[in-house]
């Protein structure tokens, strides 16, 4: 255990509240690597197709995937790539991250790949808070963070969204002088909502002394209006950007992300975990970010597909929270949980509920053949 800490990271633990006897915990953090106890967006929705009891015909609209998957290009580097599995490849990782770096105007330093973004997402918390450094973040938001947060002992603080949806920067940033990371999900997860690139910038010029702002895009591509705060990277701000190939570019089952951010910030995370990266997640994520007018594409048919839903629930007396992500959060005006159940009876997935909105339900957007089955059942379940 004694090699596992230098002498700078074991002033860095005390700094952050850990005791000496905690050292131990967080050597198992180190060494647990992919066997990490947290969660991502795919145990949160209850086990994505392995939910229990879920029939193989059933339409699952309840982990924010797209149904669309890889574009041909990745598809194609894929396939490429397979027969060479049995090799590390870690030339893909190194192409992935220059490429990536290009796309965002940034030199390769500020690039660290990842396998999505669930782990930089934990690797932040892990690094940045603990038992006298908080985690602040929005609500209702996505909750993965919050149990990196718990298995360290660092306090969790909650800030309710503004009444526009967007996230209170203001309210977050005075949240806890003694903050460590101040997570923002733009669009949030789960009400698809925007928080402008201003309101960001004022968090990351006014945030506490010491603290991090992580900044979640992994819905950024989605939006029309939602802004890149990559310039902020490369302007070196105690910054930390996530993003992932899950959600725009259909490959949350290949694994492919990265967290962009100050070389000095990347290196404290790098250390949690280690191992290869997935090559099909690497090439086919390559690939995406060449493909053409990908991202004006599948934005266009994503987001025609949520205004059709939403506005059949509109009519049907249904108050939605403005979306601009693949998810949209409908007000059942009875508590979620019950009509989550009703909806799996009609063998379409929904959900997951937050304490903040008891009365709302999540809801992806699927397929125009699957959103159809969704109307279908919901006016079944909801008598409309």
């Amino acid at each position: 255990m004694k090699d596992l800490f230098s002498p700078e990271q074991r002033r860095d633990l005390l700094r952050r509240g850990f005791s000496r006897r905690d050292f131990g915990r967080l050597a198992a953090v180190l060494t647990a690597g992919a066997a990490l106890p947290f969660y991502n967006e795919a145990t949160l929705a209850q086990g994505l197709s392995a939910f229990p009891g879920l029939p193989a015909d059933a339409v699952k609209l309840n982990a924010n995937e797209n149904p669309m998957g890889p574009c041909p290009e990745a598809a194609e580097a894929i396939h490429k790539v397979v027969q060479q599995g049995g090799r590390y490849l870690y030339q893909e990782t190194a192409a992935f991250a220059e490429a990536m770096a290009q796309t965002e105007g940034l030199s390769r330093e500020h690039v660290l790949p990842f396998a999505g973004s669930s782990d930089p997402l934990h690797r932040v918390v892990l690094a940045f808070t603990g038992p006298s450094r908080s985690f602040v973040v929005a609500d209702p938001g996505y909750e993965a963070g919050g149990r990196a947060a718990a298995f360290v002992g660092a306090r969790t603080i909650k800030v309710p969204l503004r009444k526009d949806w967007a996230h209170d920067v203001r309210a977050m940033a005075a949240a806890d002088s003694e903050a460590g990371v101040i997570y923002v999900c733009n669009p949030n997860n789960p009400t698809g909502s925007i928080t402008p690139k201003d309101e960001i910038e004022y968090l990351v010029a006014n945030k506490p002394k010491g603290a991090i702002i992580l900044l979640d895009e992994a819905y950024l591509h989605l939006s029309k209006t939602a802004e890149p705060c990559s310039p902020l990277v490369a302007a070196d701000k105690d910054l930390i950007i996530l993003r992932t190939f899950s959600k725009l570019y259909g490959m949350a089952g290949l694994r492919a992300g990265a967290a962009l951010g100050r070389p000095d910030l990347l290196e404290k995370i790098r250390g949690y975990g280690a191992g290869a990266l997935p090559v099909t997640g690497m090439v086919g994520a390559i690939a995406s970010l060449k493909a053409k007018g990908l991202v004006e594409k599948r934005r266009q048919i994503i987001a025609g597909i949520r205004e059709e839903t939403v506005e059949w629930l509109q009519k049907k007396g249904f108050d939605v929270i403005p979306s601009e992500a693949n998810m949209i959060m409908i007000d059942t005006r009875r508590p979620s949980r019950s009509v989550i159940a009703a909806m799996l009876a009609e063998k379409v997935a929904i959900g997951r509920t937050w304490s903040a909105l008891p009365n709302h339900v999540r809801v992806s957007i699927g397929t125009r053949e699957e959103m159809a089955k969704f109307r279908t059942a919901f006016g079944r379940v909801m008598n409309v």
